[in-house]
């Protein structure tokens, strides 16, 4: 009979153990929503429109092609990312390009994505900013014109709130990196 009653009472406390682990969980909040911190400051010194003149550096000439453009930066998802919209003429084609960036807090980087008329794909980015020199240096991949994937460094030095120069530095004929581009930027007021 005792082990009857052992046996019942194992049985009944085996169903409510059960019972207990099929009963909901209460929800649990929701992570609360981020916000802009020191890093999107510099989104804020982007925003606006900036006037442009673009030097394309082509390898054997001794001049680089120039040509204007004006850039759009606009903050985004509560001032979490920039958004970019750069519209230009370069020689007899019209351009335009579009990105978006923000601050990638695992990463402790930024990271970027890049598309544009002239492009085959999505240029993708990760970079650091130097408060002390006030130089943002940002490395990226992207497919070439002929599809081959391509590495770039670019360094965009903050000469002041209103000026601000972008050298993009990319493989050239003998496989050294070389200046490819540079942007000065002039901010409208």
């Amino acid at each position: 009979m005792h082990r009857v009653v052992l046996a019942i009472t194992f049985v009944c406390g085996l169903a409510v153990a059960a019972r207990a682990a099929q009963a909901p969980t209460p929800p649990q909040p929701p992570p609360p929503a981020p916000k802009p911190g020191p890093e999107h400051a510099l989104f804020k010194e982007d925003e606006g429109t900036w006037d442009a003149v673009v030097e394309m550096f082509v390898p054997g000439q001794q001049q680089p092609m120039t040509s204007k453009g004006v850039e759009t930066n606009t903050l985004g998802c509560g001032g979490l990312c920039i958004i970019t919209d750069f519209k230009g003429d370069m020689g007899d084609m019209t351009f335009h390009g579009h990105g978006t960036a923000t601050w990638d807090a695992a990463k402790k980087k930024y990271v970027g994505s890049w598309t544009d008329s002239m492009s085959q794909g999505l240029m993708l980015t990760e970079g650091t900013y130097d408060p002390a020199k006030r130089t943002f240096t940002g490395w990226s991949e992207a497919p070439d014109a002929t599809g081959k994937v391509v590495k770039s460094r670019a360094v965009t030095e903050y000469k002041d709130k209103s000026n601000r120069v972008m050298s993009m530095y990319m493989p050239g004929p003998d496989g050294k990196e070389a200046l490819g581009m540079r942007i000065t930027y002039k901010k409208r007021m």
